[in-house]
């Protein structure tokens, strides 16, 4: 007999369910997913998502609807949870720490383009079990208060208090990222904090709005002058100092001057409030700025050489003097050492020492003054077409480059 007619036949209102139930799936999986990169390992979150969900289509005949169905499933996934505790307890190992997970950070979204990352991964090993579990659920799996009132078996009242006792040990525990941490995190919420002062608030609320400024009048002037509707959210890390940053980048040697990098669509940059010794304050701001438009020139064109995308971030960020590019790039100028667009695109340390930022700005300025913004946006979009952007090759460009600078 075949195995066709050994399936139970389904009928019409668990068909019904079952639907529903893979609608849904998609809704959820990534919030379970991310649960269980908080409580355990990131490597195994997808995993045991799926194991999560093979478990609620074979229990669905349980479901009543009489609850929410993402509290229905999460209460599986907090049992797993659960047996996944006891088997590395067994095994005798730990799950995955707090401090060594890079996604532990809270989001604030400010703009429709950018949002800002606060990590706040070590601090939350200070909190009790059932406030870590409160954060974590509010912030990394985005559940709302009555979802976690479902899921922790508490008040929603009880939820909402506990959360603000929760971010006020936070405050205490990130007192080194400065007041531009404890305003974001309670920016996320519809908890205000009286219990600071006058002063301080306004102080925090100043650093704050700082940083928010700085992009609001930038990220949607750069998106419309190269023509360009970000295809994804950006999100800006900000680490609280250098040495921290660095680790998190993977370049524990790198030099002072390097501040802020990015992965894919995550901006990330040093505190402003602790710059070290080679910036300002009002540099990292503007750093965000030149971040911000090196990773659009990326989205329009990931293959993009790293000359046009320096070149436009410094452009846009208006980050460097005419007096400090003269009387850095002088002796280069002088002596004939201005470096090719091939050496421009040096993806090490010397960038910096053959004046990379200065002469890939410059080069940016020449192509808007001499041929329009337009032709910098075709030339992003076809880096290759000297020809047919400018009616010159790439040596004939070069040169004219050179005597624009000379002058």
């Amino acid at each position: 007999m075949s195995g066709a007619h050994d399936t139970k036949p389904v009928y019409p209102d668990e068909q019904e369910s079952i639907t529903i139930f893979e609608d849904m799936y998609e809704q959820y999986r990534q919030r379970i997913s991310k649960y269980f990169s908080v409580k355990l390992n990131p490597l195994v979150a997808d995993d045991l998502t799926q194991q999560v969900f093979l478990k609620a289509v074979e229990n669905i005949h349980s479901f009543k609807g009489s609850s929410n169905l993402f509290t229905w499933i999460f209460k599986i996934a907090q049992n797993t949870v659960k047996n996944e505790y006891r088997r590395l307890s067994r095994q005798k190992e730990s799950p995955y720490d707090f401090t060594d997970y890079e996604s532990q950070s809270i989001s604030l979204e400010f703009t429709k383009h950018v949002d800002i990352r606060i990590d706040i991964g070590s601090a939350l090993k200070k909190l009790d079990e059932i406030d870590q579990e409160i954060i974590a659920l509010r912030f990394f799996v985005d559940c709302t208060l009555p979802e976690i009132s479902k899921i922790v078996g508490r008040r929603e009242s009880a939820v909402k208090n506990r959360l603000y006792r929760a971010l006020e040990k936070l405050r205490k525990e990130l007192k080194e990222w400065g007041d531009i941490a404890i305003m974001s995190i309670q920016d996320l919420i519809s908890i205000v904090n009286k219990g600071v002062s006058h002063d301080t608030n306004d102080r925090t609320k100043k650093v704050h709005q700082d940083l928010f400024d700085e992009l609001n009048s930038s990220v949607e002037r750069v998106s419309t002058k190269y023509k360009h509707h970000p295809s994804q959210k950006v999100v800006i890390e900000i680490y609280p100092d250098l040495p921290t940053f660095h680790q998190a980048v993977g370049e524990t040697d790198a030099p002072n001057w390097f501040m802020g990098t990015y992965e894919g669509r995550i901006l990330k940059i040093v505190s402003p409030l602790n710059p070290g010794p080679e910036h300002t304050y009002q540099s990292i701001l503007k750093s965000t700025v030149h971040l911000f438009a090196m990773w659009l020139i990326s989205d329009i064109n990931p293959t993009a050489p790293k000359w046009i995308r320096q070149g436009i971030g410094g452009y846009e960020a208006n980050q460097m003097s005419r007096d400090f590019i003269k009387g850095s790039t002088e002796d280069s100028i002088r002596n004939q050492t201005i470096p090719s667009f091939d050496e421009l695109n040096n993806d090490t340390w010397d960038f910096e020492t053959m004046k990379g930022f200065q002469f890939s700005y410059m080069m940016v300025e020449f192509v808007v003054e001499r041929y329009g913004i337009e032709a910098l946006n075709k030339l992003i979009r076809n880096p290759q077409d000297f020809e047919g952007i400018f009616q010159c090759s790439e040596t004939e460009l070069h040169e004219q480059w050179v005597n624009y600078i000379k002058i």
